[in-house]
């Protein structure tokens, strides 16, 4: 089995994300062969500081690495190192109407906060599905804020294949059952976010215990004393999460567990849990960090067994598509 994921280099990457994303990287690496992305062609839609870009990109690195992903065992690149993706990009909007972009949540977010819309904005989603399809993906690990741009992948290449013959695998979303939405500590009706989250409310895989703890102390909770999940206790029901998928339980183990506690004793005991769970991947993160060298080098070498499987993609493709040489080798 073929996986394949792509995550932003945009900020410094959070507890939701990891929770929601990276550590599905790690624990599929064993599922099949594991290709793992980073996005930064992805970033450029968007007004940006090129320096920080590579900034973050080395920052986010460290994390995949730090967290348990390993080369050896999967494909680990950047994105922009293998031009086949922007190609596959542009092949692909011929098969990609102009009615399901316009309904993209995320660019309908988007654009209505911000002063200009790029066109890389809007053609996002067809990015997105040309990095999944580019490497025959049978399963990808997301968010589950990305099922709108999984189904849009989907269709294009069930509309493709319909057109130009069998060409791509049609791949299927994973999404975890428990913490697909880790919600901010401040805001809990709203998703932890790096760009649209609060400061405190928004728990960062590097930040130092003392801050974890700090921002588990002051999470916003409702004025009962249930420790339950419930629609109208979404602070709890976040904590809840939160430590069910850390410890491995179900919530209602946990909702047993703290039958009774306070709501202080609760939020300290998930902040200290919190805490143990990112403390390897913070260590290991300062390490890999300070070699941004040995980075590059993990990078460039993810780059070239990428390439290897893009261009026998890019082949099928011209060929189907009629376009590039009618010969292999010309």
């Amino acid at each position: 089995m073929r996986i394949f994921s792509g995550i932003q280099p945009t900020g410094r990457k959070h507890l939701g994300n990891y929770i929601g994303a990276i550590t599905q990287y790690v624990a599929l690496q064993e599922a099949g062969e594991a290709i793992i992305c980073i996005v930064d062609l992805h970033a450029t839609t968007v007004a940006y500081d090129p320096a920080r870009l590579r900034s973050d990109l080395y920052d986010l690195a460290a994390v995949l690495l730090a967290a348990g992903l390993d080369p050896e065992r999967c494909i680990f690149f950047r994105q922009s190192d293998v031009l086949e993706h922007a190609e596959l990009q542009w092949l692909l909007m011929g098969s990609t109407a102009y009615g399901e972009l316009t309904r993209m949540t995320q660019f309908k977010d988007k654009s209505a906060v911000q002063e200009f819309i790029s066109a890389g904005i809007f053609s996002y989603p067809v990015l997105m599905a040309a990095d999944i399809l580019l490497y025959g993906t049978e399963r990808v690990p997301v968010g589950d804020d990305q099922r709108q741009h999984i189904e849009l992948t989907r269709d294009v290449a069930q509309r493709f294949n319909s057109r130009f013959g069998e060409t791509f695998v049609v791949p299927e979303g994973v999404i975890p059952e428990v913490g697909a939405r880790i919600m901010d500590l401040q805001n809990p009706e709203k998703k932890m976010s790096t760009t649209g989250g609060t400061p405190q409310g928004t728990v960062y895989v590097t930040d130092e215990p003392a801050a974890i703890i700090k921002k588990f102390k002051s999470a916003v909770t409702d004025s009962g004393r249930e420790i339950r999940h419930a629609d109208d206790k979404a602070g709890i029901s976040n904590l809840l999460e939160i430590l069910a998928v850390i410890r491995g339980t179900t919530v209602g183990r946990l909702e047993e567990e703290f039958a009774g506690a306070g709501y202080g004793d609760f939020k300290l005991a998930v902040g200290e849990a919190v805490v143990d769970y990112l403390a390897p991947v913070r260590e290991r993160y300062t390490q890999l960090r300070a070699d941004e060298d040995e980075l590059e080098q993990v990078l460039a070498t993810g780059a070239d067994k990428a390439r290897g499987v893009a261009a026998q993609t890019m082949t099928r493709v011209r060929r189907a598509m009629g376009v590039g040489p009618a010969r292999a080798g010309r």
